[in-house]
């Protein structure tokens, strides 16, 4: 059953990570390179797409690390687990402190409504978002060499 886990739990947040990593690296050029106003529609839709999921994938997976690091407690890797887990918890910090403020105002947003600054708001959006994508990294590959 624990091998079950490990692996239900390694393939959730492992698909969060590769949907997260996809953002700023695929996602995000491709609207910034739409004409006009529709980049920054694009972005009010993923915002609200996203703000909808994402809470969900995070505690989900922040509590099957956690029970993993429960049922696996004294096995090797358990101290891989526990650490995967502070960083998740980071990551949800950072998310709701950072990030999460600014998707509020972006999902928001029309061409009609939007504030002068909001390029910067986006570019401020990103860049906590990369801290974030490399927290959820290194929480993934920690999981992985607690398999191994």
């Amino acid at each position: 059953m624990l091998n079950a886990l490990q692996v239900v739990t390694t393939v959730v947040v492992g698909v969060m990570v590769g949907v997260e990593f996809a953002v700023p690296f695929f996602i995000n050029p491709i609207i910034n390179a739409l004409p006009e106003d529709a980049g920054q529609l694009a972005r009010a839709d993923g915002g609200r797409r996203g703000g909808a999921v994402m809470p969900f994938w995070y505690i989900t997976s922040l509590v099957l690390v956690g029970i993993w690091a429960v049922a696996g407690w004294g096995d090797h890797g358990t101290g891989l687990v526990v650490t995967a887990g502070a960083l998740l918890i980071v990551s949800v910090l950072m998310s709701v402190l950072l990030l999460v403020p600014i998707n509020n105002r972006v999902k928001t947003w029309t061409p009609e409504n939007r504030p002068a600054d909001w390029k910067q708001q986006m570019n401020r959006w990103d860049r906590w978002h990369y801290v974030r994508v490399a927290v959820i990294i290194a929480a993934f590959a920690l999981l992985v060499a607690a398999l191994a």
